[in-house]
């Protein structure tokens, strides 16, 4: 078993008080008794619908290795016959390991920040990274509060690099977490509308994002998106916190990661860029110029912590893509192609992970860059965009705007929210709305023919992924592509 932490050093870093004869040393670190894998340290966090302490004795059956615990609830867990590292505050523990996790790294750190394309510029960053040295990134979006902190402490101690996602939807919520991180490179991918809810204006939202330079290691550097009307802002606010390392990535004509050319195909992207000066070109195995936008971010990235760019280049024409976030799965109509209804399979587009105005538009374009067979249709199913606050109706009206001329004529929304988008669009475009998830199921299951494309896009709040889950039950799959979207 390769060890992650000593006990020793387990102990030591969290000023822990051991209990019972201690492992070797532990090879993961869990939060989660579900998915926790025998030789684990299982953290009895304690969450807002949930105290982990409640699963202790199922972390016990599931292998853990160590139980680290509050002394506070050590009299009500009984006997437990694992292990157990006693704390103060669980999660203040779980914060002091990541502290000296990172004190012990030598990779070169990246951190990721924005409005929208968080994951999958940190996934992409972890995909080309992996095609030069030992890369560590955060599973799905785990870049809050407990999230980042449980990624810094699950990074060994041998990795080449470390890529780390960091969110907010609060201001001060990004400076703590940067600060345990100490990146050498923050990327910010653009400002947008999301969580708005929270926040008077984009301005504030974009300060917000900018705490993520108070925690750069020094000579490190910001990568900001050129194109985006914030950046003047954040570049004055990255100088601000003494960042002497500003570049920006864009098509704009001053940017150090510029692009030159680009041609759009329906499946990938085919870019020429120049990079720090270094002329490349590239093929991005996922389409949408939203992507093109987070490549320019990911090799500006990779170049400042000296990874080998033809390498990196090379690594792009096969990224893949997780569900909720632009998979693509090709399904088989039971029907066929008929007399009636000439054409091939249905192709999903699965992005029900997350929703804002500024995504909405990128996975919009990226619907109607999919070429239909047959007969087909394209199809956009839209659930509400959360956080929006006093501007949700005017926001959710506006993405009438995107769909309006369009090659997209058929359109299925549920949630309340998008019933101001259902007012909002004219009658020549097929609209069914429904009040929720399980009314418009049904409906859309109901509604599909061979040849049609469907894009499914919301909050995951709203519960989307329940409609993928239902298609993909339905109609069984031809093949499954994975495209970073």
């Amino acid at each position: 078993m390769s060890l992650l932490w000593t006990s020793d050093a387990l102990v030591a870093a969290m000023d822990g008080r051991p209990l019972g004869p201690m492992p070797e040393g532990i090879s993961g670190i869990s939060i989660d008794s579900r998915s926790l894998q025998p030789g684990d340290a299982f953290f009895a966090i304690k969450g807002e619908a949930m105290d982990g302490h409640d699963f202790a004795t199922a972390a016990i059956k599931a292998g853990a290795g160590v139980l680290v615990v509050a002394e506070g609830k050590l009299p009500s867990l009984g006997r437990l016959t694992a292990p157990i590292i006693v704390v103060e505050d669980v999660l203040v523990a779980l914060e002091k390991l990541g502290v000296a996790a990172r004190a012990r790294s030598q990779a070169k750190i990246i951190a990721v920040t924005g409005s929208a394309g968080k994951t999958t510029t940190k996934e992409a960053l972890r995909h080309v990274l992996s095609a030069v040295g030992k890369v560590h990134a955060s599973a799905q979006s785990f870049n809050n509060h407990w999230g980042v902190p449980l990624t810094l402490a699950r990074m060994p101690d041998d990795c080449d690099y470390a890529v780390f996602e960091i969110g907010m939807n609060h201001p001060d919520e990004i400076r703590p977490l940067v600060k345990m991180v100490r990146p050498h490179v923050a990327i910010v991918t653009m400002i947008a509308a999301a969580h708005l809810g929270f926040f008077r204006n984009l301005d504030e939202i974009a300060k917000a994002k900018a705490e993520i330079f108070e925690g750069l290691e020094p000579e490190g550097a910001a990568v900001l998106n050129r194109d985006d009307a914030r950046f003047k802002l954040l570049d004055k606010m990255a100088h601000a916190a003494g960042v002497e390392h500003v570049y920006g990535f864009g098509e704009n004509a001053r940017s150090t990661f510029k692009l030159t050319k680009c041609e759009l195909h329906a499946d990938h992207s085919d870019i020429a860029a120049r990079i720090g000066g270094h002329d490349m070109i590239a093929r991005i195995g996922a389409p949408g110029r939203h992507m093109v936008q987070n490549v320019l971010a990911v090799l500006g990235a990779a170049q400042l912590v000296g990874a080998d760019l033809d390498k990196v280049a090379l690594a792009l024409a096969d990224l893949s893509a997780e569900r909720g976030r632009g998979k693509r799965h090709v399904l088989r109509h039971p029907g066929g192609p008929t007399s009636s209804h000439p054409g091939g399979p249905i192709t999903l587009i699965d992005e029900s992970y997350n929703a804002n105005p500024a995504s909405m538009a990128a996975a919009m374009a990226l619907l109607n860059a999919t070429p239909v067979t047959g007969e087909g249709r394209r199809i956009a199913v839209l659930g509400d965009m959360l956080e929006l606050g006093e501007h949700s109706a005017k926001l959710h009206a506006a993405l009438a705007d995107l769909i309006v001329g369009t090659g997209t004529q058929t359109v299925f929304l549920g949630g309340p929210q998008m019933r101001a988008l259902a007012e909002a669009l004219p009658g020549d475009i097929k609209t069914e709305y429904r009040a929720g998830v399980e009314e418009l199921k049904p409906v859309l299951l109901a509604a599909l023919k061979p040849g049609d494309v469907v894009m499914i896009k919301s909050s995951k709040g709203i519960g989307f992924a329940k409609l993928v889950d239902a298609l993909l039950g339905k109609y069984p799959a031809e093949t499954t592509t994975s495209k970073l979207t």
